[in-house]
Formats: structure tokens, sequence, C-alpha cells
């Protein structure tokens, strides 16, 4: 059972993969598999496996995230440049609103 902060380790497509080819195509046991690759635990080989037997290969496909939403690296600069632009708008806002103040008082005086 998941405890609250844990990490879950990922695995890669390519390691998955390879996995299922060592059993299928070698004839390697789930034990020596997991050995061989740095698995934590050979239940994890054997879950790919019967994932690949239900769907092939493309049950290791990463699923996480929304499909139809593409951001590009680009996109992503854009939004960030965009968000300091505003923020620098704000600070100068600020800067005038108290350099008004300043030179109106040492004209009173």
């Amino acid at each position: 059972m998941a405890v609250k902060g844990q990490k879950f380790k990922h695995y890669p497509e390519s390691l998955k993969v390879e996995a299922v080819r060592l059993h299928v195509e070698e004839g390697w046991s789930y034990r020596k598999i997991a050995e061989h690759l740095g698995v934590q635990d050979k239940y994890r080989v054997r879950t790919w496996m019967r994932k690949y037997r239900e769907s092939g290969e493309v049950s290791f496909k990463d699923g996480r995230g929304n499909p139809h939403r593409v951001e590009t690296e680009q996109d992503r600069e854009i939004r960030r440049l965009q968000m300091e632009v505003d923020v620098l708008k704000k600070w100068l806002q600020i800067l005038n609103r108290e350099g008004c103040k300043t030179s109106t008082s040492s004209l009173t005086s």
C-alpha cells in the first residue's frame, strides 16, 4: 500500500520491452530478469508480462497527462517571459507611485 510522500520507481519503456524479450525469446526466469536489469522484484516483471500478453507493447506507453494538449518548449518559454514582463510592469507602477510621493513631498517642504 502506498504511503503519503512515497516515491515510486519508474522504469522506462525500453527496459520493460527488454524484460519481456528476455522472458519470451530467451526463456529467462522472472527472478533472473529482475536481477539482470536491476528491477526491484520479480513480481514487477511478472506484471509487465501479464500486461504484454493482454495488450502487447502498447501497454508500456506512458499514458499520463492530457494527450490532446501539445505544449512545446517554445510555448513554455513564451509563457514564462510573458509572466516576467507582467511582473516588471507591476513593479514599474509601484516605483512610479512611490517616486511621485517622494517628489511631491520634497516640493512642499
